[in-house]
């Protein structure tokens, strides 16, 4: 698999190159799906002689004005699984987001897939279930989830070989996945223009954010690179992916840096920055693997919202 698309190709299929021998792995293909609003991108990977895979961070659409969910991107991916033909066994996240609604439960319900997150999301469900006051309303083991993947662990989907590698530091609960050359870094790795992602959520540690970077940086130099989001600085395209290589030479906040001067630059960083316009309402969602609060007599469910005097 060493296919790497030029520079600025536009976003679509990626694909490997390598032939079809019957001792070589299976042909990985990925179809990257841009949500415009939050710059939040999801990916379809599949086998393309098996046609067995699976969805990677996909997206709920909300509505803040009107208070209302959708499944228009979720559609989008279903649309490209149902004419490709794909046998959906999984859908991965590689954390409890707080930029936008997990469209997991979808494909859950749509396509019988199983829901996976890493093994540590019970300490981001404590923590936002103490910020919201949810009390033993909210069990905090993570049991919402389907399959709960450890550093290390290999899940296997069809001929698809997916390794988790526990990268926190933007949440204490992030995950990536290797499948192949390709890595899905969430918003621990961005393209090299953006950085990487805030740690002043609960449990965030810039520390353990530089950590996880080096064990992501002692990959291959080939390695693709995957993000979770691409903010399109300067109203740039959307970016390909990039590769560790590429990260090392050029990531704008870690190369270079030290330890404590990564710290210093991304708590400066963060105490700069707001709260994320969804993350009141998308966290209280995420947390319980994208399914609503029991809903009142009136078929309507309620997403609490923490409020404190200034």
């Amino acid at each position: 698999m060493m296919f790497a698309p030029p520079q600025d190709a536009p976003p679509g299929l990626w694909t490997s190159s390598r032939p079809h021998r019957q001792a070589e792995p299976p042909e990985i293909a990925i179809q990257p799906f841009l949500d415009e609003r939050m710059s939040t991108l999801t990916y379809l990977v599949y086998d393309e002689r098996s046609l067995v895979g699976v969805v990677i961070d996909p997206v709920t659409d909300f509505e803040p004005r009107r208070a209302r969910l959708s499944n228009s991107s979720n559609e989008r991916v279903a649309a490209a699984i149902d004419r490709i033909g794909i046998d959906l066994q999984y859908v991965l996240e590689t954390q409890v987001h707080v930029e936008h609604f997990t469209g997991i439960s979808f494909f859950q319900d749509r396509y019988g897939a199983h829901s996976v997150v890493g093994s540590r999301v019970g300490e981001v469900q404590r923590a936002f279930r103490d910020c919201w006051g949810l009390g033993d309303a909210l069990p905090v083991d993570g049991r919402q989830f389907d399959v709960l993947l450890g550093d290390g662990a290999v899940l296997k989907a069809g001929r698809l070989r997916i390794e988790a590698l526990h990268t926190p530091g933007h949440t204490p609960a992030c995950v990536s996945y290797r499948i192949g050359d390709a890595l899905f870094a969430g918003d621990t790795l961005l393209p090299t223009d953006c950085g990487v992602g805030r740690c002043d959520l609960p449990g965030g540690s810039a520390e353990h954010l530089y950590e996880s970077l080096q064990q992501l940086y002692a990959l291959p130099g080939s390695t693709r690179v995957f993000s979770g989001h691409d903010r399109r600085p300067g109203g740039r395209p959307v970016r390909p992916p990039s590769t560790i290589a590429a990260q090392r030479a050029a990531n704008v906040e870690l190369n270079a840096l030290t330890r404590a001067g990564f710290a210093s630059l991304r708590n400066r960083r963060d105490a700069a920055l707001s709260v994320t316009a969804l993350m009141p309402t998308a966290v209280y969602f995420n947390i319980r693997a994208g399914r609503l609060p029991e809903a009142n007599a009136g078929a309507v469910s309620y997403l609490g919202m923490p409020l404190r005097w200034l």
